[in-house]
């Protein structure tokens, strides 16, 4: 039986050509081969799986090829490509530095750099994990890493580059390796999986890209632990189950039942991720990333952040036009928020499930869609006052191209305060009786439900409509006239507006007079004598230590 090879060493880049999603890398030390301009150390650091060590191999090999291709490629065929393919190169020398980090071993490195190649030009020494040496080691290595033999060439690679010392990298030419994008990995993976004779949906893929964080390395692992599962005809949903991801569809649910209203079964939906063994971290985590995909899908220029599968990316661009940016924006928060105290709560499941209950609550001050026909109708004009036909709702502006922070969240801070369009003023209409404003200030309270304090002080005051159709709202205190000033008055009128369908009211906030409370603010003299004349305790105090009342 032929001896099975994973794909991430079968399918190894072995060339400039084949080096995924690092072109800007790639041309650079192709283009000082091709001048003639090497450094004598190089310091290749990124995150796992992108390829350092890879592009190391590659630089290595065509420095030393003798018949490089017209796009300096190594050729295979020469000596010194054929020796390094077959693991017997005297020239090309690989350390790991995980296993090797000692004084010792960086003195017999040193040793054997005195020692000209057999065969090429250069002697290329790639350190692996260089980080991992010791701090005598790399003291030891200072002089020999600055000025080396004229054949002598040093490659580190590294994944953690703060770990190196300042003195290591002045020495360095050093060069940052990316994240393989989504894109770039799933095109490999066809590519792959055609050589294979393997069927895989490019949403199938895309979840393996995902899962494997930017690493090419973690994905082709990803990729043959799916086929040994599988076998060659891959599905999505064989996928996700392999690699315990949840699915897409619960998020669409979640926010259907977020939309409506029904806290019960986005709780119900909760417990069966649960009950399925996903994690709830997770998925509060992966809420989060729906929120966020969908905030982008608002916006034409932001699309393109969307790593997603083309029939996925498209259920968002359609998902997204039933939420508002508002309820998005808030949305966010509330996860973002949960997913912060997950690790500091003594009831997790609790956290999560009031985060959805919050999200369920949130329809009543963000609504994506017009309001339905059984919603109460404007008070009728007087007779002689004739109302044209409602117009047509105007288009809205077209949204500007570029994405703007300020703006989406100052349409955010609007859309809940907008009001209904209303018949043009052709005729002012009439003050709203008593009835009515009875009426309409009782289903206020009851709207600020969710702020008690707020709730109970609209409930005890008494409106009081003066002829210019202000609204006077009386408090105890000047505090509570600027809380409410600036964080919702605004709210409150657009709410009374709408309810008694009249544009023309205005929301204004007054201080109780000191003659209505019944008492006027205690000064510390007044405090002094009510304390005389009425506490045994405090008189014996003031005697004892002589203390003197003004």
């Amino acid at each position: 039986m032929e001896q099975f090879i994973v794909s991430a060493r079968k399918y190894r880049p072995n060339s400039f050509a084949t080096l995924l999603g690092q072109e800007n890398i790639a041309r650079t030390l192709k283009n000082s081969i091709q001048r003639g301009q090497l450094a004598h150390a190089y310091l290749f650091c990124g995150p796992r799986g992108v390829g350092k060590t890879s592009a190391a191999r590659i630089f290595a090999k065509t420095i030393n090829c003798s018949n490089p291709g017209p796009d300096l490629e190594p050729c295979g065929e020469c000596e010194s490509c054929r020796s390094f393919a077959e693991g017997r190169s005297y020239s090309i020398h690989e350390l790991d530095a995980a296993s090797n980090n000692s004084v010792d071993d960086i003195r017999a490195l040193t040793d054997k750099v005195r020692i000209p190649p057999q065969v090429g030009r250069y002697s290329v020494y790639i350190i692996d994990e260089v980080h991992m040496l010791s701090q005598q080691a790399f003291n030891a290595f200072l002089k020999t890493l600055e000025e080396p033999p004229a054949h002598a060439i040093f490659i580190l690679a590294t994944t953690e580059k703060h770990k190196i010392l300042p003195t290591i990298l002045s020495r360095c030419q050093t060069y940052d390796f990316n994240r393989i994008g989504v894109e770039d990995m799933v095109r490999n993976m066809k590519a792959i999986a055609a050589k294979e004779g393997v069927t895989m949906s490019e949403d199938a893929m895309h979840i393996i890209a995902q899962k494997a964080d930017g690493a090419m390395r973690d994905a082709l692992t990803l990729f043959d632990q799916t086929v040994a599962f599988c076998g060659k005809e891959v599905t999505y949903e064989q996928v996700i189950q392999n690699l315990n991801v949840l699915d897409y569809e619960y998020y669409f649910r979640l926010t259907d039942y977020f939309l409506t209203g029904d806290y019960a079964q986005a709780m119900l939906t909760f417990d069966e991720i649960l009950s399925k063994g996903f994690n709830a971290q997770s998925f509060i985590g992966g809420l989060s990333t729906h929120f966020r995909d969908l905030l982008v899908c608002k916006n034409e220029a932001a699309r393109t952040l969307l790593e997603l599968a083309p029939s996925v990316a498209q259920r968002y661009r359609e998902f997204a036009q039933r939420c508002s940016i508002g309820f998005l924006f808030e949305a966010l928060g509330i996860t973002s928020s949960c997913e912060t105290a997950y690790k500091q709560s003594g009831n997790p499941r609790l956290l999560i499930e009031f985060a959805l209950m919050k999200l369920c609550n949130l329809t009543a001050h963000f609504a994506a869609t017009p309001a339905p026909a059984s919603a109460p109708a404007p008070a009728p004009a007087p007779a002689s006052a004739t109302t044209p036909a409602p117009a047509s709702k105007p288009a809205a502006p077209s949204r500007p191209t570029g994405l703007s922070l300020k703006a989406m969240m100052a349409e955010a801070r609007q859309e809940p305060a907008a009001a209904p369009a209303q018949p043009t003023a052709s005729a002012e209409k009439p003050a709203p009786t008593a009835e009515s404003l009875a009426a309409a200030w009782k289903a206020l309270a009851a709207s600020e439900e969710r702020r008690p304090q707020l709730s109970s002080a609209i409930a005890q005051a008494t409106p009081r409509l003066e002829e210019d159709k202000t609204l006077h709202f009386e408090v105890g205190n000047l505090a509570q006239k600027d809380w409410i000033d600036r964080n919702c008055r605004a709210r409150l009128e657009a709410f009374l507006q709408k309810q008694l369908a009249d544009p023309a009211i205005r929301l204004v906030v007054d201080v109780k007079k000191i003659e209505e409370t019944g008492r006027g603010m205690y000064m510390p003299s007044d405090k002094a004598k009510f304390l005389q004349e009425t506490s045994p305790e405090f008189n014996g105090l003031q005697k004892d230590l002589g203390l003197e009342i003004s």
